[in-house]
């Protein structure tokens, strides 16, 4: 007992006991969750690789073709997979699952210049699944050394194959280099502006690389100069209020050329 009849106060020997107490019960615990971690992860390792093990026996019963964007463009569809595959002699249908080769699979499919990405994986049932981004057209090229293809959105190009897409035409002196660098920015501005959409059916490049447009409706050549991308949606702005105010007055055939070469003017010539 202390002075005055008061408890004994504790020391600090006491405290630093029931620190190193605490600290134990503390380290128990982080022991035995790490313990039951580690049991849980030896469990799932030998539950794979009891599964990897076995051979599969299953045979393949369906393949689920699923394209992306196919609302877009038919140009790839389950029927044309199945072809593919079936040309390749690698169709899985029939076949052990564990013999079906995914990547092969992949490199048949991407073979067709229509196609950007293959993904195949198989699920429980005997079903391989396929699915496929397609490279969407948006400009074919006609060009007048004989060449004849589609390009998309990045200038790739892709081989008709009996495909026919409802995009604008190019023809003239057209280099794949010149399709790919030049003509691309035209066709994704073309793709995404509605009006520019439905108006232009043709483009022809001149020799000299001036560029003209045919028209869907009215008998007149859009002379456009050689493409600019930065003056190219100023230009169609400008065309666009001429379809709107002055075609309508004075007439849809008056004229047998307009031209935009010139900045902030129009320049039309008279049939």
């Amino acid at each position: 007992m202390s002075r005055g009849g008061g408890k004994r106060l504790s020391g600090p020997s006491s405290a630093c006991s029931q620190r190193h107490v605490k600290s134990r019960r503390i380290a128990m615990k982080t022991f035995f969750k790490l313990l039951v971690l580690l049991g849980v992860v030896a469990y799932l390792f030998y539950v794979f690789a009891d599964i990897s093990g076995k051979r599969d026996s299953t045979r393949c019963k369906e393949v689920n073709v699923i394209i992306v964007d196919s609302s877009y463009a038919g140009f790839i569809n389950a029927d044309e997979v199945v072809r593919i595959l079936k040309k390749e002699k690698i169709y899985p249908v029939g076949q052990l699952m564990e013999e079906v080769n995914g990547d092969s699979l992949e490199k048949a499919l991407e073979k067709n210049s229509f196609v950007s990405i293959v993904k195949c994986y198989k699920t429980p049932g005997g079903r391989v699944n396929i699915n496929i981004s397609q490279r969407l057209p948006i400009l074919r090229i006609k060009a007048d050394n004989g060449d004849d293809y589609y390009i998309d959105n990045k200038g790739v190009a892709m081989m008709p194959e009996n495909y026919t897409a409802d995009v604008a035409v190019a023809t003239g002196r057209i280099s794949k280099r010149y399709a790919a660098k030049n003509l691309v920015h035209l066709a994704r501005y073309l793709h995404t502006n509605d009006f520019a959409n439905d108006l232009v059916e043709q483009i022809n490049v001149a020799p000299d690389g001036r560029v003209a447009f045919i028209p869907r409706i009215g008998c007149q050549v859009i002379q456009m100069g050689k493409l600019d991308s930065l003056t190219l949606r100023t230009q169609m702005q400008n065309l666009r209020v001429f379809y709107d105010k002055v075609l309508p007055t004075v007439g849809w055939n008056t004229y047998r050329e307009i031209s935009l070469e010139f900045n902030n003017q129009i320049v039309c010539k008279k049939n």
